[in-house]
């Protein structure tokens, strides 16, 4: 599907300019700081929740013993917690941690992108064109509901190799 252009750039642009303007700034910042939870998208988060359900299992089995459930009856049932159990610790080991972006890295990075809405508003492509790489700008139409779902997923660079980022996102529906 095709989506004009001129019809999502102003409001984009008008919400872009809004967010990154200095007044609102430290409102920004929590915002960015408050979109962490769970990230980084690693999938520790499903890997944890399995290791807990194996255990979880793994106990109510030792549980049914201890109430007099013949333990033969368990055995393929716990023999397979238990390796789900060694495999979710053994995922988890190879898993970065996660890491999140501290409010003074939100502010530099902030400071890094400089004045968005005169970069927005300069009518250089080019310019336009690296305000949206900096900010990570993503745009998805959603045909049914004919709105665009718009995120800016900022990076914060550091002393690691990989930066890290954190996003904002907005729904904006055209008439």
């Amino acid at each position: 599907m095709n989506l004009r252009e001129d019809v999502v750039t102003p409001p984009i642009n008008e919400w872009l300019c809004q967010v990154f303007d200095p007044a609102n700034r430290d409102e920004t910042v929590a915002a960015l700081i408050g979109t962490q939870t769970g990230q980084p998208g690693t999938g520790r988060e499903a890997v944890e929740r399995r290791l807990k359900d194996a255990e979880a299992r793994l106990r109510r089995h030792q549980a049914a013993i201890e109430a007099g459930v013949d333990p033969a009856a368990l055995v393929d049932a716990m023999n397979i917690a238990q390796a789900e159990r060694q495999a979710a610790k053994e995922e988890l080991q190879h898993l970065p941690e996660a890491q999140t972006v501290d409010v003074a890295e939100v502010y530099a990075m902030l400071d890094s992108l400089g004045d968005v809405a005169r970069h927005l508003n300069s009518r250089n492509p080019e310019r336009i064109t690296q305000v949206y790489r900096d900010l990570g700008l993503q745009v998805v139409y959603d045909n049914k509901k004919e709105a665009v779902a718009v995120t800016a997923s900022p990076r914060v660079g550091n002393v690691c190799v990989r930066g890290r980022s954190c996003s904002l996102t907005t729904t904006l529906t055209l008439s």
